[in-house]
């Protein structure tokens, strides 16, 4: 409750901040217009005076080369009349003739600005614009040059004048606002703040201090990068204070407008908002709780009406309790008896099984008898093929006590590799009888799982048989076995060549006496008891049809974890 309490004050303290942000941005938007309408009335106000200027006669006549005294004393006029910094006439090499400071201890006359861009352009024919530091005042301006030309278009020099734009930024102090201007380098213009007046956005490259150097734009200044961060959602964070940013780009030469404003009224405003929804949220939650008080005193009035009639539905509870009691007793001694039904069943299918396997080591211990008789090496290897067979139906027969007690087998680690030579060896005389050509892919590290290993090589004798029955009528027959891990599953596969599932599936040949052979030559158990022991070692068995013929079995089971058997 209270988290939720926490959260509804939260979303509601944001709801109303954007609202009153967006108010104060507003806000902004229509100052920054105002300071962009400012700067632009300033820069172009006195845009066509050096036209009128470049054409007039004692203009001209002076870049021809009359006396410049009467010139100085005119432009001295203008400037004063016009609120100038300075109107000046430069020659075609750059030096300055006349001027309106001549006679001023930081007079330009004499001094040579044939570097600067605005003289450059001018003689070029285009009118020159520039903001620089002035090389010789020291103090910064925008300069306007127009070229002067003779009565042939001859260009006979330059004029230009420089405006004093500090009163812009004394009015953005004065104001009490954080706004500022660069050029298209990022440059510090002019600002509210004297600290920032010369800093740089970002660092500047190499070729734009080059450039700078080479006009003489900033004379004297390091242009180190300013303090600030720009930030989403029109923010900016300067001298680690964060800020509403705005910018207006609308200026000439690429110029950039900065406008900070704060949002302290804006949270200030959203927090009175919150408050006031709290009070209000809370005066609902009383008078719900009061009603609830109400509700609550009725509802007891109720229950103590209802108590009486519960008393005397658990009466009768108790009894219909004592009649379920009754009839579960009855269910447990029915489950009972169908759980020894089900081990009954389970101990014949178990017996046909055993009927099923002894009749295959019986076949192998004849061919063994058979082999022994033609051979010429005596009864030794006799000997030892009776002893694994005995050791065989022993195993199998010992499997019938397996459903006369609750106990599970014992499980061992068992590696899948030896398990399948010794089924494979268990069945070489099916192979040489049929010359079954072999071919084995085992992984090279030992597969081990959990289980027991009789019944282990139970499943993969099974599935070796089953093969040898599919190719008795095959002309090649082949037979692939493949031993690997994928993951943590361990796995075998046993491909032949022969007569293939057909339409038949998994689920249809592993059902319990269903078998594809011929009338006698076999109960249908084999897959039913290897699917079984496949499931109570937790694997999983499958079976497709070959490419090419034949069929695939699958065996998977649950790698052993135990680190002994690694």
């Amino acid at each position: 409750m209270v988290a939720v309490a926490v959260l509804a004050v939260a979303g509601t303290f944001r709801l109303s901040y954007a609202y009153f942000q967006s108010e104060e941005l507003s806000k902004a938007d229509e100052r920054l217009s105002l300071y962009r309408s400012s700067v632009v009335a300033a820069l172009e106000r006195f845009s066509h005076l050096t036209y009128v200027l470049a054409r007039d006669p004692f203009v001209i006549a002076t870049a021809g080369g009359d006396n410049t005294d009467r010139l100085n004393r005119r432009l001295k006029g203008f400037a004063e009349q016009a609120g100038l910094d300075a109107i000046y006439l430069m020659a075609q090499d750059g030096e300055t003739v006349s001027a309106s400071n001549a006679g001023e201890p930081s007079s330009f006359v004499g001094q040579n600005y044939a570097f600067r861009p605005y003289f450059k352009d001018a003689m070029s024919g285009q009118q020159g614009r520039f903001y620089g530091i002035g090389a010789t005042t020291g103090e910064p301006g925008y300069f306007i040059a127009d070229a002067v030309r003779g009565g042939n278009g001859t260009v006979l020099g330059v004029i230009a004048i420089k405006i004093d734009l500090s009163r812009l930024q004394e009015s953005w102090r004065r104001g009490g606002e954080q706004v500022f201007m660069t050029n298209a380098d990022g440059v510090v213009l002019l600002s509210s703040d004297r600290a920032w007046s010369y800093r740089v956005l970002a660092p500047l490259t190499a070729e734009q201090r080059d450039l700078i150097r080479t006009t003489r734009q900033f004379p004297g200044q390091d242009l180190d990068p300013l303090d600030w961060t720009p930030l989403p959602s029109r923010r900016a964070r300067i001298n680690d204070i964060e800020r509403l940013h705005l910018t207006e780009t609308g200026l000439p030469h690429g110029w950039q407008l900065h406008y900070l404003a704060s949002d302290d009224r804006a949270i200030t405003r959203a927090w009175l908002a919150t408050g006031t929804a709290v009070i209000l949220a809370g005066l609902v939650l009383l008078l719900m709780q009061i009603q609830r008080t109400r509700r609550m005193k009725a509802a007891l009035r109720r229950s103590e009406e209802e108590e009486a009639q519960l008393r005397l539905a658990n009466e009768r509870l108790a009894v219909e309790i004592d009649e379920r009691r009754t009839a579960e007793r009855r269910l447990k001694r029915t489950q009972g008896e169908l759980d020894r039904a089900s081990r009954l069943a389970a101990l014949g299918q178990l017996a046909a099984s055993v009927t099923h396997e002894l009749g295959q080591p019986i076949a192998a211990m004849r061919n063994h008898l058979a082999a022994a008789e033609m051979s010429t090496q005596g009864n030794v290897a006799l000997t030892g093929g009776l002893s694994g067979l005995v050791e065989r139906m022993e195993g199998i027969t010992r499997q019938l006590k397996f459903f006369a007690r609750t106990e599970m087998e014992n499980f061992e680690n068992v590696d899948l590799r030896e398990a399948m030579q010794a089924s494979m060896a268990l069945v070489q005389p099916n192979l040489s009888e049929i010359d079954a050509k072999v071919v084995t892919s085992f992984v090279g590290q030992a597969v081990v799982v959990r289980g027991n290993r009789l019944r282990l090589e139970q499943v993969m004798t099974n599935l070796l048989r089953n093969a040898v029955d599919a190719m008795e009528e095959t002309d090649g027959p082949e037979i692939d076995i493949g031993i690997g891990v994928d993951g943590s599953t361990a796995w075998f596969e046993v491909r032949d060549n022969g007569h293939g599932l057909g339409e038949a599936t998994l689920a249809d040949i592993r059902e319990p006496f269903v078998t594809t052979r011929e009338s006698g030559r076999g109960m249908g158990l084999g897959l039913a008891i290897t699917s079984t022991i496949v499931n109570d070692h937790g694997g999983v068995m499958t079976a497709r049809n070959a490419e090419g013929g034949g069929a695939v079995f699958r065996v998977e089971f649950p790698l052993s974890t135990d680190s002994e058997s690694q």
